[in-house]
């Protein structure tokens, strides 16, 4: 019987061991599962920040460029309307051509009536 309680007491012990060891083994894999999971948050989160900061760079360039085209676009539309608006002027008669050249010079300057 003796031999019976010391066989089983060892095993006990054996159990009780590998329970402790299997213990800190899961304990290790959970901290290193943590860490590789932290590690490929932290990347992504990353490449996440880099890629709306490189979208948000090209969108910026992109509306830069169209208004660019926009403002170049509305000069010459102005341009052209002035010459229009020279050559009517100049074919009605309303003012003579050389007159024209005198005053592209000058600006009507505003006037201080209203004080």
């Amino acid at each position: 019987m003796d031999a019976l309680k010391k066989g089983f007491s060892m095993a006990k012990e054996g159990v009780v061991a590998t329970a402790e060891k299997t213990k800190a083994g899961v304990e290790e894999a959970a901290a290193k599962t943590k860490e590789g999971v932290m590690y490929v948050g932290a990347k992504t989160k990353e490449g996440v920040v880099t890629s709306v900061n490189t979208a948000a760079q090209k969108t910026t360039e992109q509306a830069n460029l169209v208004s660019d085209t926009a403002v170049a676009g509305a000069n010459q539309l102005s341009e052209k309307a002035v010459e229009g608006l020279e050559s009517v002027v100049a074919s009605t008669g309303l003012v003579k051509p050389g007159e024209m050249a005198k005053q592209e010079g000058a600006v009507e300057q505003p006037t201080d009536a209203g004080q």
